[in-house]
């Protein structure tokens, strides 16, 4: 964690559960905003399953009506509402996921829906009367968009209300968030106070940089990992993320102790250890919590076959391709085959030297290969798809 707030906050609540002998009631929220869980999702998760195993009530809630809204937090810029049937999709396979981590029968699964659909304009004005605009500027996104004469619309303020208020529904003893999240998180606790329940105890966690290594985990930065994803993905994406990113996934994804991560850290500045070795065993254990022990070795083996033998994979899949010249540029043949979403990335990955043909590397953008019998190409380090001329 990065914050309790309040700091004895969570050591009180506690105390009060034995004293009350009442299970604490802990929420998370989740928008439904893209069809998958990945790695960042996964640090709250874990936390909560703590809990769980320690006997607490977890409420999983999904946001299907703030989803609506558009969370505004980080944002410089308006963010685009989901449409109902994208929202329902997406929450359908948050609860199928979430049952990787948690034990599935003793969640609490939520929508705030439940009773935001029921609220009458009336009724949200009231809501709305608990919260004043000099509060809500004090955020940072909105009082940086204020100065600078951004736009802010009317029910971007509604979406902190009504996380607030879904506290208040469900009378939350503790609540999880990123440190993203802090803002919403306490006007939850401010909000508990106007409807005179005892505020709930905000707990911070710190935010997982996607595998650039920069950017937090993001579907919409295409630097996620999905813990859907295949075995073969989940290894080698873990396999692509820096020496020095490697140690803060140890500490944020595993049960790995502080003492083990620092003596390993050590060992491989003083030359004792690789890195590579370290993050292998990462990766191994990652994609064993997702895909299973067998998945897991069999994706480990193929890495190994592919990057360190520098060998084919055994299994590459195939594509048969219609196509009527005796030659076809290279650029297309990408797009052709779905390897690329448009032929300008197609140029861009040709440009950086990152397609192989036949193992011969593609270096002009205006280059075309023979289209008769079969092809192999490779785009990137993990990418391999083997075309069939028909």
């Amino acid at each position: 964690m990065v914050e309790i707030i309040p700091e004895n906050g969570l050591r009180e609540k506690l105390q009060q559960s034995l004293r009350q002998k009442r299970p604490l009631r802990i929420k998370a929220g989740f928008d439904p905003t893209a069809p998958d869980l990945h790695l960042g999702h996964t640090i709250l998760l874990r936390c909560l399953k703590n809990f769980q195993d320690l006997g607490h009530e977890v409420h999983f809630l999904i946001g299907d009506f703030t989803a609506r809204i558009g969370d505004p937090t980080g944002r410089s810029e308006i963010r685009r509402p989901l449409s109902i049937e994208e929202i329902r999709k997406n929450s359908e396979t948050y609860q199928n996921q979430v049952g990787r981590i948690l034990d599935i029968k003793k969640v609490k699964i939520v929508f705030n829906g439940e009773w935001m659909e029921k609220m009458q304009a009336s009724d949200l004005v009231k809501l709305a009367a608990k919260h004043t605009v000099a509060r809500m500027l004090e955020r940072d996104d909105f009082s940086k968009r204020h100065r600078e004469g951004s736009p802010i619309h009317i029910h971007e303020f509604l979406y902190p209300l009504i996380q607030g208020y879904d506290s208040v529904m469900l009378k939350a003893d503790i609540e999880l968030g990123g440190t993203d999240q802090r803002f919403n998180l306490l006007v939850g606790r401010e909000l508990q106070r106007e409807y005179g329940q005892e505020p709930q105890v905000v707990m911070l966690f710190p935010l997982l940089e996607g595998t650039d290594g920069v950017q937090k985990m993001s579907k919409s930065l295409g630097n996620t990992i999905g813990i859907t994803e295949s075995a073969k993905e989940i290894y080698g994406k873990v396999m692509s993320i820096s020496d020095e990113l490697m140690w803060r996934y140890y500490s944020l994804l595993t049960d790995r102790s502080v003492e083990e991560i620092s003596r390993w850290k050590e060992e491989a500045q003083a030359g004792s250890v690789h890195p590579r070795d370290l993050k292998a065993q990462l990766a191994l254990e990652l994609t064993t919590r997702f895909q299973g022990k067998e998945e897991a070795l069999r994706a480990s083996q193929e890495f190994d076959r592919v990057f360190r033998t520098k060998q084919s994979p055994e299994e590459i899949e195939t594509t048969p391709l219609k196509w009527a010249e005796e030659t076809i540029p290279v650029a297309l043949l990408l797009s052709e085959t779905g390897l690329v979403s448009s032929r300008s990335e197609a140029r861009r990955l040709i440009q950086q030297g990152g397609v192989m043909v036949e193992g011969h590397r593609i270096s002009d953008i205006q280059e075309a290969v023979s289209a008769k019998g079969d092809c192999q190409i490779q785009v990137g380090k993990r990418r391999f798809r083997k075309v069939r001329f028909i």
